[in-house]
């Protein structure tokens, strides 16, 4: 299950956008994808690591670090490769003045619960090296940016989402609980949506 379960997450996401083309089929069929592995595959633990961290030292680096990625796309936006016509995408996949602020809440405030407990949690491991479930994390972000930025973009963008993934499962290990990841992931949910909507609207 632990093979098919990313897969099926994939696949959510590919007919989301390539065949829906919709923004909030890709994320809710996403999240139901997850949700449905989980409940066929009953991981033996608890929900309560969602809300736990033993220091919370790990709770502000992790929320720094995942603010940055915003900050990031903001400053740097000029250096992506951005497709021209990323406005009119973004509008044929749903997200116009109407419905993009309540998909960053959604967004923001669900997913990084889903992935921290799927990606760092159910598909963890104790591994101090970059190991598969890290670039299968990352691997999906491609799908997503494929056609709004440029190829070498989509690669550096892979490249960092992998070793994000790979210190939010370290953090899980050294702070004893998902509390700091699901903080940091949301923090950047955050930040990378609203600089996409400030700069596309």
């Amino acid at each position: 299950m632990k093979w098919v379960a990313p897969s099926l997450a994939y696949l959510a996401v590919g007919l989301g956008l390539f065949v829906f083309h919709s923004a909030w089929s890709a994320l809710l069929g996403f999240h139901v994808a997850i949700i449905g592995s989980l409940l066929i595959a009953r991981p033996k633990i608890p929900v309560s690591v969602l809300f736990t961290s033993a220091n919370s030292k790990w709770i502000l680096v992790s929320v720094l670090l995942g603010a940055s990625s915003g900050v990031g796309v903001f400053l740097f936006w000029n250096y992506f490769g951005i497709a021209n016509n990323l406005p009119a995408q973004l509008e044929a996949l749903g997200l116009n003045r109407a419905t993009w602020l309540p998909f960053i809440a959604y967004f923001a405030l669900v997913n990084p619960f889903v992935e921290e407990y799927f990606w760092r949690g159910y598909l963890g491991n104790e591994s101090r090296g970059i190991r598969w479930n890290d670039l299968l994390y990352a691997g999906f972000h491609a799908l997503i940016l494929y056609g709004r930025v440029h190829p070498l973009a989509n690669l550096i963008a892979v490249a960092i989402l992998t070793i994000a993934g790979w210190f939010w499962r370290q953090l899980k290990m050294e702070d004893n609980g998902l509390l700091a990841p699901v903080l940091g992931h949301m923090a950047a949910d955050f930040t990378i949506l609203l600089a996409i909507y400030v700069k596309t609207n």
